[in-house]
């Protein structure tokens, strides 16, 4: 489905950023795995396959300075812009409004909103320049949509990402550009295990499936958004939540 295609993946060392890699290259990508964390995205690199087809680069994406490096690193090294742009690198800082500090405020906006804007825009201004079009999947969270306590920040920055995208996705429709954007509910990620068994089980009985989903079925998802199978959808958001908050 993605032969020939080269994708630079934000947030690749771990959880649904590997997964999406891994999917990716599945199906006849080259991947870039760009994350804050060098070693993980080196063994992303290392699990999906050889060293002298996908590479890795770290990357801070909530500074101009470094998504900079970053497109430059891709027109350079690659000499060609890519085909598929995934912004899934994220953080959290939560606590309640009434005792969140501001720099975890700005930090979780930093990363989650402002990285998103800054990458996608980079990779945009080069594909509207080459006239090559582009692919960009948005990955937000169903928290975005209903809120959840202690995570105003994070909530904030994820509805955000859904109204960037609708917006950019309208901008850039007649550019060769598509952007689009999926909400995952609870998946099973290394940040979901370290959460008390109790907590997850209650989560459980509230999804509609009876279970959290798996990172691999939101790369489906995303896969999908990233083959021409999509190829008339822009501006779109697709949940992958088991039902969760129909």
């Amino acid at each position: 489905m993605l032969s020939g295609k080269f994708a630079v993946v934000t947030g690749g060392a771990s959880g649904i950023g590997r997964a999406i890699c891994h999917r990716f290259a599945q199906h006849g990508a080259k991947l870039l795995v760009v994350d804050l964390n060098k070693d993980a995205a080196r063994e992303t690199v290392k699990k999906i396959g050889p060293s002298t087809i996908h590479t890795f680069l770290s990357c801070d994406v909530s500074k101009t300075e470094e998504v900079a490096r970053l497109h430059e690193f891709v027109l350079k090294e690659v000499a060609k812009s890519p085909d598929i742009v995934v912004n899934c690198a994220g953080i959290t800082r939560d606590s309640t409004l009434l005792k969140m500090s501001e720099k975890d405020f700005d930090e979780v906006v930093a990363v989650n909103l402002k990285g998103v804007y800054l990458v996608t825009q980079a990779f945009a201004k080069s594909a509207v320049s080459m006239k090559t079009p582009l692919s960009v999947i948005n990955v937000s969270s169903i928290v975005g949509k209903v809120g959840n306590f202690g995570q105003c920040n994070y909530a904030a920055t994820k509805a955000g990402v859904v109204a960037f995208g609708k917006t950019v996705g309208k901008e850039l429709a007649r550019k060769g550009v598509r952007v689009n954007t999926i909400m995952p509910g609870f998946i099973r990620t290394p940040m979901t295990e370290a959460m008390p068994k109790k907590v997850l089980s209650t989560i459980c009985e509230g999804i509609p499936m009876g279970r959290m989903g798996e990172p691999e079925e939101v790369a489906d998802v995303t896969l999908f958004l990233a083959s021409d199978m999509s190829k008339y959808m822009t501006g779109a958001t697709l949940e992958v939540t088991g039902g969760l908050f129909m």
